[in-house]
């Protein structure tokens, strides 16, 4: 593959990068191991991946990911590294190569939400996150091409709303048992020997995953071994999890097989489903000694790797009628359970009228954090204006309520609004002796009373606003990996937490960055940026706004003359003028 000297030359300065060009170089690698991986060529396979991890090209990806896409909190791991300038960036792009060793990674605890648990995270250092994103550039297309069509977590394209609609379309015409279960420390208890041998890839490269796995982790200054597990926090360490849970699928498929009856293989292995996303998984089947015998089968096949069910989250329910107790079940935040209905409700199939209908609603414990949350916010903001309380509410409103915009959340808004109201006019009798201040606080917006918003026409968004639209689940064989843009980039603006304006500019822009001219994939990071800067005059306008990734914004802001350069001592100092309302980032969950 011939490159042109730009890409060849590794003194040239990062902001004179070819994007666009790095870009397609390296996906044009990606693309062809996925082929080689899907057509069975281990050869291709581990040939094209030590070219990409040698590719300058790649290389400079993987740098970029890990120092300027970076959306996290900068986090340094044993070296105390928190940022790179884009000289030190250049030189770390020099020195990435697989040397088969690693540095500790820093123990840093950070709380589970809803829970008075810690979880411990394994930070890694700059140049370790780097080689690790350059390797995962190389795995990940293989593995996509094999990982079990019923796997969604930690992969891109797919989403925890796949999965739901996933179960959805598994009972949505029969009442099923299942088996609602968690695995133990999932992170933290993986096999390094197990895990290694089912990575099967080349020395080199074997050699450097173990370097990462046995490395160690420095905890408040006191080193300790790590014999097992693969440390959260690392850029590589959600995929090497996915490779050591593949297989769970195809292992209770093998077991239906074997199941009596007339119907045909093919028929058994459909009528039981397993679906996972990450560490969480449902086994679902109309017979309950089926789901018994599972749960025993799963229990064994994950002992070989050193996983175990968590107790606590393990059961076993039916989706229509109490079985043990329990009906119905929670799956990533969602509470799905079916309910007896009269004819003229009920849905019907091919056999007749069911006699009940499906409903996936937002848990109720979610819907009690998403509350508390809220309610902290109104108590932490008594003496602020108003307009700061709408503006810290409006994005947690939102976001929370597009995140259940797929399933049948009306009745939750509805009381999510009514208590959130109550909250609000508690907030405004303290602030005003009793009173309300109706005429202060509440307007009369359109065709809405009592709308709490400011003279100047801020409103707080409502959660019953949020339109309710289905999600269509990915198709089980696609992949970003295939090439087929059209299809991810629309995919994009339907998922349900992009926001409307983001969705908006995607369809505008037929899913292009107006910069660079490449298409939106799934794991990109997206701004909307003002074309004319708001520190220049510009509107805050829909004709004034484009999508641009992450780097090409920052490439645009920094020859837009939205900067003001001073300077100190010889050096440069960069600062921004624009609003921070021009930065809205997207993130996938």
């Amino acid at each position: 593959m011939k490159k042109s000297k730009t890409l060849n030359n590794q003194t040239v300065e990062w902001n004179q990068i070819n994007w666009r060009k790095v870009e397609r170089l390296t996906f044009k690698l990606q693309k062809r191991i996925f082929q080689a991986s899907e057509r069975g060529d281990v050869k291709a396979v581990r040939k094209l991946q030590k070219t990409l991890i040698r590719s300058w090209s790649a290389k400079c990806i993987a740098v970029r990911r890990v120092t300027q896409d970076n959306q996290g909190k900068n986090t340094a791991g044993v070296d105390g590294q928190k940022s790179l300038t884009p000289k030190q960036r250049i030189n770390l792009v020099g020195k990435l190569r697989l040397t088969g060793k690693a540095k500790p990674t820093r123990r840093v605890n950070i709380p589970k939400p809803g829970t008075t648990e810690t979880r411990p995270l394994g930070i890694p250092t700059i140049s370790d996150r780097a080689l690790q994103a350059l390797v995962k550039l190389a795995l990940e297309p293989e593995w996509e091409a094999s990982f079990e069509p019923n796997s969604y977590g930690f992969r891109p394209g797919r989403s925890c709303h796949d999965a739901i609609e996933a179960i959805f379309t598994t009972i949505n015409q029969k009442a099923k048992y299942v088996l609602d279960a968690d695995i133990a420390k999932c992170f933290d208890r993986i096999n390094h020997a197990a895990l290694l041998k089912k990575i099967n890839t080349f020395p080199t490269l074997r050699k450097q995953v173990k370097a990462w796995l046995k490395a160690g982790v420095l905890d408040q200054g006191y080193p300790f071994p790590t014999n097992e597990g693969t440390p959260q926090g690392g850029v590589i360490s959600p995929l090497l999890a996915n490779i050591a849970l593949h297989g769970m699928e195809e292992r209770v498929k093998q077991y239906a097989e074997t199941l009596k009856g007339n119907e045909s293989k093919t028929i058994k292995r459909q009528s039981l489903s397993l679906i996972r996303y990450a560490d969480d998984f449902v086994i679902i089947h109309k017979d309950v000694n089926v789901i018994q015998e599972c749960q025993k089968i799963i229990a064994n096949w994950l002992s070989d790797i050193g996983l175990e069910l968590k107790p606590s989250k393990t059961r076993l329910t039916h989706t229509l009628d109490k079985y043990d107790g329990n009906v119905g079940f929670e799956f990533l935040g969602f509470h799905i359970q079916q309910h007896k209905v009269g004819n003229y409700r009920s849905a019907s199939n091919r056999y007749g009228v069911l006699g009940f209908c499906t409903l996936i609603t937002p848990s109720q414990l979610k819907l009690k954090e998403h509350l508390k949350n809220l309610a902290e916010v109104i108590d932490t903001h008594k003496t602020a204006p108003q307009a700061a309380l709408i503006s810290k509410l409006n994005p947690i409103i939102k976001g929370w309520s597009n995140y259940y915009s797929t399933v049948s959340s009306k009745n939750t808004f509805s009381k999510a609004d009514m208590l959130t109201y109550s909250k609000l006019r508690a907030w405004a009798k303290s602030r005003g002796e009793g009173s309300i201040n109706k005429d202060k606080y509440w307007r009369t917006v359109g065709d809405r009373n009592w709308c709490f918003s400011t003279e100047e026409g801020l409103e707080l968004a409502l959660h019953g606003a949020t339109p309710i639209v289905r999600h269509t689940k990915t198709k089980n064989t696609s992949s970003p990996y295939d090439g087929n843009w059209i299809y991810w980039s629309k995919r994009r603006g339907e998922y349900p937490e992009t926001p409307s304006r983001v969705a908006k500019l995607l369809k505008r822009q037929k899913g292009k960055c107006t910069h660079c001219g490449l298409y939106f994939t799934p794991i990109d990071i997206v701004e909307v940026d003002h074309i004319k800067p708001t520190s220049l005059g510009g509107k805050n306008t829909y004709d004034n706004l484009q999508l641009l990734h992450k780097h090409c914004h920052d490439i645009k802001t920094a020859n837009d003359g939205s900067l003001t350069r001073t300077y100190d001592k010889g050096k440069v100092t960069e600062e921004r003028n624009e609003a921070k309302v021009s930065r809205s980032v997207l993130k996938e969950r």
